[in-house]
């Protein structure tokens, strides 16, 4: 009798479906939702059985949600416009703000955030910040965990050089007045040191879920890019993670592409 018992149990873990996930995307500084539709990464994941679910803008009102029709799909795909050029935490407080809106569509299934850049450092801030419950992983691309020198320099070029800035201002163009704006951004992603932002969220406790850091590599075959180096992508570099992400390596410059995809899902069978 027990051997039958046995038997039927199998059967049913053999035929229940397997557990359905939310996947959140969240784009780097000055992109947006559509970062990931016109890398071609939205698309290569839908046809890899993760469909569009939707997209979430701002308004004055926070975050709308535009829903896609994805005919009842297990695996879905969100992605997000953040207000990119103000602070991490600003822009973690309406990341909270758009997951608690898919909490309440899919209370029963985990959610997988993917940050590209600075995405990734404002995902990994959310977590922390917000103790966010119901997160499976956090997978972040080319992000600066570590900081960048990228960061220095852009606080230099913006600084107030009294007469100069309108000489700046007119030779920099739209590119000068978007760092002019993100200086506060800049502060937060400078490399960790005693009472900046990066190094308070490096020495806090991260939660006990699945950590991957895409780290991309130069045409010399070194790890790392034109914007972030190699050891500031790798999430195992930050003291509260040591030994806990795993890392996967990508020929390509720091902006998406299509076959970032192709690393997510290889990441995420991994699990």
């Amino acid at each position: 009798m027990s051997l039958i018992r046995y038997f039927i149990l199998s059967l049913l873990l053999l035929c229940s479906p397997a557990q359905a996930d939310v996947m959140l995307l969240i784009h780097g500084y000055l992109g947006d939702a559509y970062s990931w539709e016109n890398s071609g990464i939205n698309d290569e994941l839908h046809q890899r059985g993760w469909s569009r679910a939707g997209m979430f803008q701002g308004s004055a009102y926070g975050p709308q949600l535009f829903v896609a029709d994805h005919n009842d799909a297990k695996n879905l795909v969100y992605v997000a416009t953040l207000p990119s050029e103000t602070p991490v935490m600003a822009q973690s407080d309406v990341l909270k703000s758009i997951i608690d809106i898919i909490k309440q569509t899919h209370a029963d299934q985990k959610i997988i955030l993917v940050g590209h850049s600075a995405g990734g450092v404002v995902a990994r801030m959310t977590l922390i910040r917000h103790q966010l419950k119901d997160v499976k992983a956090l997978i972040t691309i080319a992000s600066p965990h570590i900081g960048t020198g990228r960061a220095d320099q852009a606080l230099d070029i913006t600084a107030n050089h009294g007469p100069f800035n309108m000489v700046k201002s007119f030779v920099g163009g739209s590119g000068y007045d978007a760092l002019k704006h993100s200086r506060g951004l800049m502060y937060d992603l400078r490399h960790p040191q005693p009472g900046n932002m990066l190094y308070w969220l490096n020495s806090q406790p991260h939660p006990d879920i699945h950590y991957a850091s895409i780290i991309r590599l130069n045409n010399n075959g070194a790890s790392g890019d034109s914007l972030v180096p190699g050891f500031s992508q790798n999430m195992n570099n930050v003291p509260a993670l040591q030994g806990r992400s795993s890392t996967f390596t990508t020929p390509t410059s720091h902006f998406l592409v299509r076959q970032d995809a192709d690393t997510i899902i290889s990441i995420i069978d991994r699990f």
